[in-house]
């Protein structure tokens, strides 16, 4: 079962590091957040591979959105 990575805060998808089938390992950056003129890295909880992206660079989220699906078995 894929474990799903949510946004902490509305912010603006600056740049994704990542894309589907790349394996992380735990505190890999997987998406930089901007908000208020800061950077706020999005990091992996635990080792996996990106299984999705269910954002895009330059979209808006809001807190508690998916943003990116990582299988950890």
């Amino acid at each position: 079962m894929p474990e799903t990575i949510s946004a902490e805060m509305s912010a603006n998808i600056w740049k994704i590091l990542v894309a589907p089938g790349d394996a992380v390992e735990e505190e890999t950056p997987l998406i930089i957040m901007e908000s208020m003129k800061m950077e706020i890295p999005v990091l992996a909880d635990s080792s996996g591979v990106v299984v999705a992206l269910r954002v895009a660079e330059g979209d808006m989220v809001n807190a508690g959105q998916p943003l990116i699906d990582i299988n950890t078995d």
